[in-house]
Parts: structure tokens; sequence; C-alpha cells
């Protein structure tokens, strides 16, 4: 699907392009500038992706979040990516979400987060830590 528009086979409303991205407006957008980053080169998600095209999203992510603000002047802005099915992604071509928000509006959380311990993360980091 997003490379049927990066390839022009499929229309997009789009609001930016360089040599390594495409933003455009979201076609089920949930609040009025919805915007999608998504690199040129396919890649499936953020596991998939290389450095280079991950830092370019994140770059045009930047820009497109500047603009959002200098011209739609929401009260805050929400950024979302989803990684495989089960962690929420329906369009398998690596996509950022750039979502203007207005104080009040009828977006919430999919979670209620509430305090963990650090004993209970411990074992946990251990893991993790790259050091």
């Amino acid at each position: 699907m997003f490379c049927d528009i990066v390839a022009r086979r499929q229309p997009a409303a789009i609001v930016h392009e360089d040599a390594a991205t495409l933003a455009f407006l979201d076609i089920t957008a949930v609040m009025d500038g919805h915007t999608l980053v998504i690199p040129k080169r396919h890649a499936c998600d953020l596991w998939e992706i290389s450095l280079e095209d991950a830092e370019a999203v994140m770059r045009t992510v930047h820009l497109m979040a500047a603009r959002i603000r200098e011209v739609l002047a929401p009260d805050g802005l929400t950024l979302f990516q989803a990684n495989r099915a089960s962690g929420w992604q329906d369009v398998f071509h690596l996509h950022v979400h750039l979502v203007p928000r207005a104080s009040g509006d009828h977006l919430h959380r999919p979670w209620v987060a509430e305090p963990v311990d650090l004993a209970v993360l411990e074992p946990t980091r251990a893991k993790l830590a790259t050091h």
C-alpha cells in the first residue's frame, strides 16, 4: 500500500518529500492534520529499517512536527509508531503517525500507567543493559 504511494501508483495527499522519505495526510485521520511519515525504501517495521533510513524518517518527523505547530497551532502532538500485529501495526511498511492534539479532544491513552518499584524492574534492566 505505502510502496504504491511512493511509486505513485496510489494517490495520496503528500505534504513533504525528500530523497529518502515521504509525508502525507492519513486517509483515516483521527484529527485534522494527522500526518504519516514513511521511508521510501520499504522496511516492514523498526526491526527491519536501516539506521540510515530510520534517521531520515526521524528528520522528516521533526520537520513535519514543526510545520504542524506553525500552521495548525495544536495544543499538543502525539507520535505513534507500531511494530508487528501484536504491537498494533496494521500497515506493514514502517510509518510514524503525527497526530495534532486539542485539549479535551476525543482521543485517549490505550492503557493506564502506574509506578513500578525499581526492584521489580531490575531483572529486565540487567538483561537489556548495553554496558
